[in-house]
């Protein structure tokens, strides 16, 4: 499974840096009005059009291999993440695993934080204060 991984990527990074570089020999819309101008377009290999028709087209079957390469890996890394008896959902479906150490670990102490009281005041003391007063010390 892992060769199949190693030559699915190695073909796509193939294919993608052929597209870059396709990308690049192009020329944009805006050169086709320096040829009349004697740029020397019309003796070319492809002659005056035949070079864009080719460049697109080799263009597109480099994004095709790229975006079917891109594909098979999401697959193959799906179904190889898998254990033999384990469904087939998203990561998201799954429960998450609960680490022995973060629930054994005592909760983090704020520093400068004022402790907590040790007793909590007796329900005597509160009912001694009528209501609507503000109690003193």
């Amino acid at each position: 499974m892992q060769i199949w991984m190693n030559f699915v990527l190695v073909v796509q990074l193939v294919a993608a840096l052929a597209m870059i570089g396709l990308v690049l020999v192009q020329h944009g819309k805006g050169a086709d009005m320096g040829a009349s101008f004697g740029s020397g377009a019309s003796g070319s290999l492809f002659g005056a059009t035949g070079s864009a028709n080719f460049l697109s087209r080799s263009t597109a079957v480099c994004a095709t291999i790229f975006f079917a390469c891109t594909l098979l890996m999401a697959i193959l890394t799906n179904t190889s993440a898998r254990a033999p008896g384990e469904s087939a959902g998203s990561a998201l479906d799954r429960p998450a695993a609960a680490s022995a150490a973060s629930a054994a670990a005592p909760a983090a102490v704020i520093p400068g934080a004022a402790p907590a009281p040790a007793v909590a005041p007796s329900a005597s003391a509160a009912s001694a204060v009528p209501a609507g007063t503000i109690p003193t010390r």
